[in-house]
Parts: structure tokens; sequence; C-alpha cells
């Protein structure tokens, strides 16, 4: 017996846990490979949903199918939100339109923006001053409610009108 006492678990308030789990968002990775959530990710997922032929980190689909998918600022359903890189998305992140609820507001089915999960109908509201989807605020589904932050997109590409074969075809 070494005569110091036997360490307990610490065990954190809920509100502390939250505030952790909020922190560690930011680093989830959209690339396709095994981030610290697990191989859930959102570019396999879509990929998967919608047979587009397109690999790597989210944020590069766009410029990738650029001359091989038809890109466009209004959504449809089947086609792929794409988000920009920003700190809190380093790999950018893409979601696919389950259904268009107006000019301003979508559902859509992704994996991954609550990390390890795959999630449907969340819905995606466009809040650019253009009304062209350039920018989005996402459900964030564990509170319930419209998530603050506003996101940069670069649009939709839509997986039934390519332009020329898929660069892997």
């Amino acid at each position: 017996m070494t005569g110091r006492p036997a360490r307990l678990p610490i065990r954190l308030p809920l509100r502390a846990r939250w505030l952790a789990l909020c922190c560690m968002l930011p680093l989830a990775d959209c690339g396709g490979g095994a981030g610290w959530n697990g191989r859930v990710q959102c570019a396999p997922y879509a990929r998967s949903v919608t047979g587009l032929r397109l690999s790597g980190p989210a944020a590069g689909w766009w410029r990738q199918s650029a001359g091989y998918y038809a890109h466009s600022r209004v959504p449809e359903p089947g086609e792929v939100l794409v988000f920009r890189s920003t700190g809190r998305l380093p790999d950018g992140h893409v979601s696919v339109v389950r259904q268009v609820r107006g000019t301003r507001a979508i559902l859509v089915d992704q994996a991954n923006w609550v990390p390890g999960r795959i999630e449907h109908d969340i819905p995606i509201v466009d809040v650019s001053r253009a009304n062209d989807w350039s920018a989005v605020r996402v459900w964030w589904q564990p509170v319930h409610s419209m998530g603050r932050t506003i996101y940069p997109t670069y649009g939709f590409i839509s997986r039934d009108l390519p332009l020329r074969p898929s660069p892997d075809a």
C-alpha cells in the first residue's frame, strides 16, 4: 500500500460535457477517411446515395464536378449541396437534397453533421442576401433548433445531368 488515496473518476457536469462535444465538432472530417468519429462520413455517404462519381474532401467536389455534372443555385431533390471549406469545416461538407420546401428551405439527408450519424429530413435554410443559396444555416439535432452559424456554400451538383463522362468512367 502506497498511502495515497485512490483516484476517483472525474464526472463533469452535463453542461461541461455538452460544451466539450460542441468544441470537438469542428474536428469532424468529411473527406472520407476514418476520422475521430469512425467511418460515417458525408462524402462517401452522398456518393452512395446519389451515384455521383466524385471523391476526396467534400469541399473539392464543386471544382472536381465542373464540366462533368451540372451546377445550379436552385435546389432540386437528389442534388448535392456543397459546403465550402471553413475553419469549422476544413474539408467542407455535402448534403443530399430530399425535398424543396420553398425558395429558401430544403430538407436534406446527410452524414456526420452530428459526428458519426446519418440523419434524414434535416432542415437547411438559405440566408444569403441574393437568395442564391451561397450562405445557409443548418438544423442542429442535438438541441432541436436551427444552428446559429452561417455556412458558405458553392451551390448544388445535379446527379441527373452529366455534361460528359465522369472523371473516373
